[in-house]
């Protein structure tokens, strides 16, 4: 019995490039990954008990859409931009910005971030991304990938005797699942239009 692996993610299959192109085509995508990023922390949409924000979407999504590779690339660079001090992160603003806010309680999430960068790229090389079970599946383990290393600094910051999953977790599991089952939609949906578009 032999399987198949599936080598291509949606940015290598879109607009498939070679030499510099390709390069110019990924600077491109660094860019507007970044800027997705960006956008997407500062969207809030009301929910109870509390608004849901689209930055873990869009950390996931870019994971699978961009590979592990390029998603760091992208990640990676976003954080820096924060790091500089740029509002670019959920709650950071004219008072909080920077590596100041990055070691406050957002600090383990920011590295989980980077985790779930990489696990999602992983999976989507595997071609988990065009099925929606599996998807589903990587969006769970992103998630947890997110939330573990948001939960022990919290812990750390603030003793283990604090409420940290009254805190850092249950208040945004309602959310986490609506942004879960929109991007198992979404990313087999683009994968079924790449297909179209060859046939």
């Amino acid at each position: 019995m032999t399987t198949t692996t599936h080598n291509s993610v949606l940015a290598e299959a879109i607009l498939p490039l070679t030499g510099l192109a390709m390069r110019v085509k990924q600077i491109i995508l660094v860019i507007a990954g970044i800027a997705a990023l960006a956008v997407a922390a500062k969207i809030k949409i009301p929910m109870i008990p509390v608004p849901m924000t689209m930055g873990t979407f869009a950390v996931l999504s870019i994971g699978a859409a961009y590979g592990m590779r390029l998603g760091l690339v992208t990640i990676i660079g976003y954080m820096l931009i924060g790091a500089l001090g740029f509002d670019v992160f959920a709650g950071s603003s004219a008072e909080t910005f920077g590596i100041t806010y990055m070691m406050g309680g957002t600090g383990g999430y920011l590295v989980g971030y980077v985790l779930a960068v990489s696990a999602l790229g992983y999976a989507a090389r595997q071609g988990w991304d065009r099925s929606i079970g599996k998807m589903a599946l990587a969006m769970v383990l992103g998630n947890v990938l997110i939330y573990v290393p948001g939960l022990v600094w919290l812990a750390v910051l603030y003793g283990t005797d604090a409420p940290i999953f009254t805190w850092g977790l249950t208040p945004f599991l309602l959310g986490d699942l609506v942004k879960l089952a929109l991007a198992a939609l979404l990313l087999p949906s683009v994968w079924g239009l790449v297909g179209f578009a060859r046939k």
